[in-house]
């Protein structure tokens, strides 16, 4: 099953910035911040891209009532900001530190298109990616469109497996370390903390799966 999440199991910093590549390395330097700082907000010039070498970033945007509305949130050698790339002049969302460490790499749209003229596989995996997120964010809206809150939340599950779980030899269990608080995963499901509390402790009483603060087991099925 492809990733609806994330970008497949690939750390995008450790291919793509330029950190890595001789020719920037010495001119090139991280920026740093604390939670809840905003890297970038709506309307501002859509002048770079940005990988994250640690921490987390929310992207998002804000309705006309001020409420607001999350579309991702990234991890550890994700790329983000990439519609500059294509020609994208300000901003229609914000990205905002969710880590009190969070370590920023941000790339010139410049450097950027340098760097895809020069190196074949580095502009391959940039635009795989774009097409990827394009297609994840189509899915994303799909589930919010057509299916109920439970389900959203099972099938955000199964997606979480693919990108941070693993088998127990032991068990059978499914386990699932992952970055996510419930506020998190309420925001990407399009739902409520209280309503994500509800129903992992519904799911829990089913015997569909455990959790804790940081990690979730989806309950090997009985024969």
């Amino acid at each position: 099953m492809n990733s609806i999440w994330t970008f497949e199991d690939v750390n995008l910093f450790n291919l793509l910035c330029p950190h890595k590549f001789k020719a920037y390395k010495a001119c090139h330097d991280f920026d740093a911040y604390k939670k809840t700082d905003y890297i970038y907000f709506e309307d501002d010039a859509a002048n770079k891209v940005y990988l994250i070498e640690k921490g987390k970033v929310k992207i998002g945007y804000y309705n006309e009532d001020g409420s607001e509305v999350v579309k991702s949130i990234l991890s550890k050698g994700d790329l983000f900001g990439e519609k500059a790339i294509l020609g994208e002049e300000i901003r229609d969302e914000f990205a905002q530190s969710l880590d009190n460490n969070t370590s920023i790499c941000p790339v010139g749209v410049d450097t950027m298109h340098e760097l895809i003229r020069d190196n074949k596989t580095f502009g391959l995996r940039i635009y795989k990616f774009i097409g990827f997120k394009f297609k994840r964010l189509e899915r994303r809206l799909q589930l919010l469109l057509f299916k109920d809150t439970k389900t959203r939340l099972i099938e955000f599950l199964d997606e979480l497996c693919v990108d941070y779980g693993y088998d127990c030899k032991k068990t059978g269990d499914h386990v699932i370390n992952h970055p996510y608080t419930q506020k998190d995963i309420a925001s990407l499901i399009g739902t409520s903390r209280p309503t994500i509390n509800i129903l992992l402790n519904e799911l829990k009483e089913e015997n569909y799966l455990d959790f804790n603060r940081k990690e979730i087991r989806i309950l090997k099925k009985s024969a």
